[in-house]
């Protein structure tokens, strides 16, 4: 059994309120088949504890606002700010300082498990790379 679509939309909402944000490493698995507990883990990096705990907030915001009045079940981390965990029941947000995600390493856990296509805008790099590509092959006909 895979995650429900309204689970992965939740979870889309949360990884673009993150990358509007500037956290990093943005990556969702579906974790339906391994685990009973939830569908989706959401896993984010974030630079520092105020970027942490500001990407925590705006999520929080954006699946209020726009995920039919969705709030987590559960917070932990806060007055740290080095790992905070929104449990949505369906689906879990980690929201990791580089350190404790490079420590950590939450990514092994789910190698297996396949990863959802959060449909994040591309990085200015990538949108770069695709313009010059356009770009030559306009100028080659």
């Amino acid at each position: 059994m895979s995650a429900q679509s309204n689970t992965i939309a939740a979870v889309r909402i949360a990884a673009a309120a993150a990358d509007r944000l500037k956290a990093t490493d943005i990556v969702a698995f579906d974790v339906s088949n391994l685990l009973g507990i939830t569908e989706i883990m959401l896993i984010v990096t974030a630079s520092n504890e105020r970027q942490v705990l500001g990407v925590g907030q705006e999520i929080e915001k954006d699946l209020y606002l726009h995920a039919e009045k969705l709030q987590p079940r559960e917070r932990e981390g806060l007055a740290e700010a080095q790992w905070v965990l929104l449990d949505y029941g369906d689906f879990v947000v980690h929201i990791m300082h580089e350190e404790a995600r490079a420590y950590y390493g939450l990514e092994r856990l789910w190698k297996d498990c396949p990863q959802i296509d959060l449909e994040l805008p591309a990085t200015p790099q990538e949108a770069n790379d695709t313009n010059d590509a356009h770009e030559t092959h306009e100028s080659q006909d």
